[in-house]
């Protein structure tokens, strides 16, 4: 999701849930994501990931970014729409179990977000990792692109 807020283009990012980024800012924001099946729409998996990651259905005319290989491996395709946060927003995310502490043996459940926010393009280049920084460059690219037609 990107808006343009006094002429700046703005992105919106999530930062992932869970202790293991409780404390992480600068490059482990992340574009909202999730997986696929095998053979599944990308596309409408991304609105169905949005939706569940954000509590909002996302709507628009839909930006085709590409795709990146992130440093796990994991291959991610992206799509821009424009849009905002509805006023007032409260974020509604899916959740996930996993252990912890560490070797505990206690199941403990987390948001899979737990924060999205808006950003200057400047700013998200801080804070997206850093390999999903090629979306920024396609959707400036796209958007400069659509103000010459």
């Amino acid at each position: 999701m990107f808006r343009v807020k006094n002429n700046k283009l703005e992105v919106l990012l999530v930062q992932p849930g869970g202790p293991f980024f409780a404390h992480k800012d600068d490059g482990a924001w992340t574009i909202p994501k999730g997986e696929a099946a095998p053979g599944e729409d990308l596309l409408a998996r991304a609105q169905i990931e949005f939706e569940e990651e954000l509590g909002i259905k996302p709507s628009g005319n839909w930006i085709g970014l590409g795709s990146i290989k992130q440093k796990g491996g994991k291959t991610v395709y992206a799509w821009a729409f424009e849009d905002n946060l509805p006023e007032p927003f409260k974020l509604k995310s899916n959740t996930f179990e996993m252990e912890w502490p560490p070797r505990s043996g206690k199941l403990k459940e987390f948001p899979e977000i737990d924060r999205a926010e808006f950003f200057t393009e400047e700013v998200a280049r801080r804070k997206i990792n850093p390999a999903q920084t090629p979306f920024l460059d396609r959707l400036r690219a796209a958007l400069n692109h659509n103000q010459q037609k």
